[in-house]
């Protein structure tokens, strides 16, 4: 087993130990197939509690989306991004002429499933923000790979705003049912769909 892979096995054990990273697949099985991940947007460690919370089997495939600026702003951060959850780096600040989707077209046109938060940017206000336009572009350009909604629960406890030590808090990540985008669906209507697909698998009462 090489380092990268070992550090990512400490990582998944470690992300389990502080949020216990249970994984409820509500709507559909953990399958071996190419996805796309969406989910509400809380924390910075959102996408390693979804990566936790897939199978070992999965994980080699699937990669999160992450901000280059910020992932790649320390050694550390770059190293583990890259050689340990192999993240699709997608530049927050960028030029007229640079298309944002092409890093997340390149990884799926080799096979690779993605995470990715609809919202764009972190919000601690409930129900998640109006999706952006991305998830119903890659819908349109990759109509045959399944678009899983998930909800991640309690991961803004973990690690408050303005803290650097983790808090010890059951985090869970629901998994609902695929869906994709059908014939003749607008943008709006498509992503309204796919917001409330994401708020259904909220566990009731959290």
């Amino acid at each position: 087993m090489t380092r990268p892979e070992l550090m990512g096995l400490l990582l998944a054990s470690i992300a389990r130990l502080i949020t216990g990273a249970q994984g409820h697949w509500k709507g559909c099985a953990p399958k071996a197939e190419q996805r796309i991940y969406f989910a509400n947007h809380q924390s910075h460690l959102d996408w390693v509690l979804i990566w936790a919370a897939l199978p070992l089997e999965l994980r080699a495939t699937t990669r999160p989306i992450a901000a280059k600026d910020y992932w790649t702003s320390s050694r550390f951060k770059h190293w583990i991004t890259r050689e340990v959850f192999n993240a699709v780096y997608v530049a927050r600040q960028r030029t007229d002429d640079q298309d944002p989707l092409e890093p997340l077209v390149d990884a799926l046109s080799n096979g690779d499933s993605l995470v990715i938060f609809p919202e764009g940017t972190r919000s601690n206000k409930g129900d998640p923000q109006p999706f952006k336009s991305g998830l119903y572009h890659l819908a349109e350009q990759f109509p045959g790979v399944p678009l899983v909604p998930a909800w991640i629960d309690n991961v803004q406890r973990v690690m408050p705003k303005g803290e650097v030590v983790p808090v010890p808090v059951l985090c869970t990540v629901t998994f609902g049912e695929p869906l994709h985008l059908t014939p003749g669906e607008d943008k709006r209507a498509f992503l309204e769909r796919a917001r409330a697909a994401v708020i259904a698998q909220r566990p009731p009462g959290s």
